[in-house]
Order: structure tokens, then C-alpha cells, then sequence
């Protein structure tokens, strides 16, 4: 069978290194007509079971990582799930050289199959719904005057930011006592002008650190958007964040992408048509929905809710529950962790407007 990805994103090149999994599949990967040019950033991820090219990808890791409130810190630790950042354009390449070796082939839109003899999924981004949630962010990687980051520990979420516009923290990696990245980055529904991300970083660091700036060496932007999303291309069936991969509530991506086309490699196995589905459970999608509810409706509630939730989880729990591992038991540990009148307030809301909908 002619399998053509379109999108050579990490979806369609985690694909193709696995393409000696799916011996009755002659994998092409196609690169979009006017397509944007390919910017690196930096992705993030927790080791797990099947990563172990994105580990052997990464340029470093922490086995402990921090969520900050102005009223706590949460230091939670794994030594089975280390918080791993790696350079989106060198896991691509690797992933690119392990699908040569299978026989995968490169080709332009132009080159494509569109006769019944050849599937096609898209791995093009989707398409948010009109004022959704968007987790949009800009990072930069700093040196600064003097030694004041603690490289053992990856600071995931600080919410000693201005919460004027929506939920914000500053998301920060330190690579050595004088150099991180830093990236300043809100759940709102609009992406603001570049200098309030720059001006953020810069005052949160001389704030909090008492640090000043004295080179940026690489700078990336980025919008994710939230919730329920849109195919590309309704037509087309699709893989990755195509086809659902995003975490609702958090923009967690990467594992969820390699949770479906493993998934999807062993259906085939059992002669099943290769289809890739949405790796969430309905339950943890509900629940990711209340979330996004309590966030664009009172954001403030925001860092209160995810501190409580720190505060109460293991790393292993932690890391479990935002890969979509989580069982009942750990469900309602999140949730009695919950501030609770933000909570019934959020599923309320939620309730109505799903009600709305149907009436609608």
C-alpha cells in the first residue's frame, strides 16, 4: 500500500522512522506546496517507554523540575521520568536519516499520488474555532551577568508575572548557572505584541533573580492552540495534531503523538487499516474542558489551581497525569486538590454552554 504523509513535521517524520514496522506500507513524505519555511525551537518531554531516540536527541535533562506561585514552590523529582529538551530540527534530522535507511521517500506536493491506489493523511497543523484558547509564547536563550540559576532543577511554570491579560508564567530551563531559556507564555485567547513577552522575561529576571541580560542567543515564538480543534482539511484523514494529538488543557503534544502511531503500528499489525485516533481518554478530555472553561472565564483562579495540583502529586504522578496515563484514583486526587468553588463553577459553565450547543 502507497502511504503519502503530507506535512513533514514531527508527526510525519516520527512516522517514518518507524516505517520498518509497517512492512505492507511504501511511506512517502510529502512537503506542502508553499509551505513556511522550517523554523527550529525547542520541544520538551518526559522519558517514557518508546522515546529513546528523542532521549538519545535531547541536549539535556533534569530529574527535577519546579511550579512556583506567589505563595509556593513545588519541587517534584523522577529518576524514571526525566524532563528531557531537545532541538525540534535535530530530532527531525535523525528521525530522517532512521526513515532513508527504511526506504522512505521525500517528495513534493507536485509528485503526489491522487488515485485510489495510494492513502494520504495530513499532518498540516489544524484549525482552532473562533475565539478559542491559545497557549502562545515567546523564549529566549540568555546568558546573564552573574551565576544565579540552579541547573538541577527546570522551572516548568513561575506565576510571579503580570496576570492582567490571562493566565501567564515564565517557563525556564537553565542550562548553567548564567545561561536558560526563558520563555514568557499565556493561555489566552489573544497573542499579544512582542516587547510585553521581551519585557516580561527581562523583569522577571531581574525580580526574581536579580540577573540582567547580557546576550541572547537564539530567540523563538510560538502558538499552540487549545481545546477542540479542526482538521486542516476535513477531506483528508489526519495524523499528529491533525488528528487530535494536543492536549486539550495543556499544549502537550509530543508523547501524545507517539502514543497514537504506536497505537495505530499495532492495529496494522493485527490487519487493521492504518488510521491514526485521538490518544485522549473522553474522560481526560472532559476534564481538560472544565479546565480551559475556569481559565478564559477567570484566569486569575489559573495559578491557584495548577500550584494545588503540584502540591499534591508525585513527579511520577505529575508526569502520569499529564501524559495521559492517569487511573480513577489519581483522576480524583487532581481533582480534590482542586480549589473547589473554581471547579464547580468551571463544570457548570462547561455543562451550560455544551447545553447551549444542542439547543442550538
Amino acid at each position: 500500500m502507497k502511504t503519502q504523509i503530507l506535512g513533514d513535521g514531527v508527526a510525519a517524520m516520527m512516522l517514518a522512522s518507524y516505517a520498518d514496522e509497517l512492512p505492507n506500507h511504501e511511506i512517502s513524505i510529502v512537503h506542502p506546496s508553499g509551505a513556511p519555511i522550517t523554523r527550529d525551537h525547542m520541544l520538551g518531554f518526559w522519558k517514557m517507554d518508546g522515546l529513546e531516540m528523542a532521549v538519545e536527541s535531547s541536549r539535556t535533562s533534569w530529574s527535577k523540575w519546579a511550579i512556583i506561585t506567589d505563595g509556593n514552590k513545588s519541587v517534584m523529582h523522577s529518576d524514571k521520568h526525566a524532563y528531557h529538551i531537545m532541538h525540534k530540527a535535530n530530532y527531525l534530522h535523525n528521525c530522517r536519516e532512521k526513515a532513508e535507511q527504511h526506504g522512505v521517500k521525500f517528495i513534493e506536493e507536485s509528485e503526489m499520488i491522487t488515485s485510489k491506489s495510494a492513502q494520504t493523511f495530513d499532518s498540516r497543523p489544524p484549525r482552532a474555532s473562533k475565539n478559542a484558547m491559545l497557549q502562545h509564547f515567546l523564549g529566549q536563550e540568555v546568558e546573564v551577568d552573574k551565576p544565579v540559576f540552579d541547573p538541577s532543577t527546570a522551572v516548568l511554570m513561575d506565576f510571579r508575572v503580570d496576570q492582567n491579560e490571562g493566565m501567564h508564567f515564565i517557563y525556564l530551563l537553565p542550562y548553567s548557572p548564567t545561561q536558560a531559556l526563558v520563555e514568557s507564555t499565556l493561555f489566552t485567547t489573544t497573542v499579544l505584541e512582542r516587547q510585553f513577552y521581551v519585557d516580561a522575561i527581562n523583569e522577571h529576571l531581574r525580580d526574581h533573580y536579580g540577573a540582567s541580560i547580557t546576550n541572547i542567543i537564539h530567540e523563538e515564538q510560538g502558538v499552540i492552540p487549545m481545546g477542540t480543534l479542526s482538521p486542516h482539511d476535513d477531506t483528508i484523514p489526519g495524523i499528529g495534531a491533525n488528528a487530535g494529538a494536543i492536549r486539550p488543557a495543556s499544549g502537550y503534544t509530543f508523547v501524545f503523538i507517539h502514543q497514537q502511531i504506536q497505537r495505530a503500528i499495532k492495529a496494522s499489525k493485527q490487519g487493521k487499516s492504518l488510521r491514526f485516533k485521538r490518544p485522549h481518554k473522553a474522560v481526560d478530555v472532559w476534564m481538560d474542558a472544565v479546565l480551559l472553561t475556569v481559565l478564559k472565564n477567570w484566569p486569575r483562579q489559573g495559578p491557584k489551581l495548577v500550584g494545588r495540583m503540584a502540591s499534591s502529586l508525585s513527579g511520577d504522578e505529575f508526569v502520569r497525569f499529564m501524559s495521559g496515563q492517569s487511573n480513577w484514583r489519581l483522576r480524583f486526587k487532581v481533582i480534590m486538590a482542586m480549589p473547589k468553588l473554581p471547579f464547580i463553577r468551571g463544570v457548570s459553565k462547561h455543562i451550560f454552554r455544551r447545553s447551549e450547543k444542542v439547543v442550538a
